[in-house]
C-alpha cells in the first residue's frame, strides 16, 4: 500500500514532511506549497492511522515512507519530522542507509534512552483512561490542550482538533493484529548518521521532547540545534512563516543534490 499523499514542486530536491502523532499531513498547510514555490519537489503523506491512510496490514512507519519514497522514484529525500514523524525520519536513516540526505526534526520524538516524567506518565495514563471509557472527545481534547503551545491561535488548535480526532477514529478501528511494528532502531544507531541535521526544541514544549532534543543532537555526527522560545510542540501550526524561514534556511545550506530521483 502507498501512503496517501500530495506531491508538489520541481525541484532537484525532494522534501518529505512527516508529520506529529496528534496531527496529519494538513499540518503542514502553512509550509507545504511555499516549500515547492521556492523550488523544491515536495511530500507531505499520512501515515498509517492517520488522515486518509487506514491501517490496514502490520507494518513498520520507516518501511512505509520507503516505499512512498519508491513509488515516487526518489532516490534519497530531505526528510522533516514533526515529533513523531521525527522518530519515524531518524528510523528511515537507519534502517534504509542512502535514503535521506538530511534531516530537520521539528520537536521529535526519538529512539533513546528516556524516562518519561511525571507529567508525561499521567498525560498518557489519563487519555487511556478516557478512551477505555468511550470519550473520544473528551481524550481529542485533553491532547489539543497538552500538545498546542501558546502561540498556537484558534484556527490551529481547532485543526489539531479534528486531526487527532480523525487519528483516534482509524486507530481505535483497526484490529490488533495491524498494529505497528518496532522497528529496530535503537540509540547507538543513531550515532551512524552522518548526513546534515537540525535537531528543533521548543521552549514551551513539554520537558520531555526538549531533553530527547538534547540527547538526539548529541547523539547524531553533524546536528545543529536550535531552541524556539516562542515554541511549543508543533511550530508549524503555531508559527507557520518562522517555521518556513527556518526550514528554507536549513535547505538553502546544504550541498546541491548530485542526483534527485532515479
Amino acid at each position: 500500500m502507498t501512503l496517501s499523499h500530495d506531491l508538489a514542486g520541481t525541484g532537484p530536491r525532494t522534501v518529505v514532511l512527516l508529520h506529529s502523532g496528534v496531527c496529519d499531513r494538513r499540518m503542514w498547510d502553512g509550509q507545504f506549497q511555499a516549500l515547492a514555490d521556492a523550488g523544491y519537489r515536495v511530500v507531505r503523506c499520512d501515515l498509517r492511522g492517520f488522515g486518509e491512510t487506514p491501517v490496514d496490514a502490520p507494518h513498520v512507519h520507516a518501511d512505509d515512507v520507503r516505499d512512498l519514497l519508491d513509488a515516487l522514484g526518489v532516490d534519497r529525500a530531505v526528510l522533516v519530522g514533526s515529533s513523531f514523524g521525527g522518530e519515524v525520519a531518524l528510523e528511515v536513516a537507519v534502517r534504509h542507509p542512502g535514503r535521506t540526505a538530511a534531516l530537520a526534526l521539528l520537536c521529535a520524538a526519538a529512539p533513546v534512552e528516556h524516562e518519561a516524567s511525571a507529567g508525561l506518565r499521567a498525560f498518557f495514563e489519563q487519555e487511556d483512561a478516557l478512551l477505555e471509557a468511550g470519550d473520544v472527545e473528551a481524550a481529542t481534547a485533553l491532547n489539543v490542550d497538552l500538545w498546542c503551545g501558546p502561540d498556537a491561535g484558534p484556527e490551529a488548535r481547532a485543526l489539531v482538533h479534528t486531526m487527532q480526532r480523525r487519528a483516534f477514529e482509524l486507530q481505535l478501528a483497526a484490529p490488533d493484529e495491524h498494529d505497528a511494528q518496532p522497528s529496530g532502531v535503537t540509540q547507538d544507531d543513531l550515532t551512524g548518521i552522518a548526513v546534515p541535521a537540525l535537531v528543533v526544541t521548543g521552549a514551551h514544549d513539554v520537558p520531555d521532547f526538549r531533553v530527547l532534543g538534547e540527547k538526539t543532537a548529541a547523539l547524531l555526527q553533524d546536528a545543529r540545534r536550535v531552541e524556539l522560545d516562542w515554541a511549543g510542540h508543533l511550530p508549524a501550526l503555531e508559527r507557520p512563516e518562522e517555521t518556513l524561514a527556518l526550514l528554507t534556511g536549513f535547505l538553502s545550506g546544504l550541498s546541491a543534490p548530485a542526483a534527485a530521483a532515479r
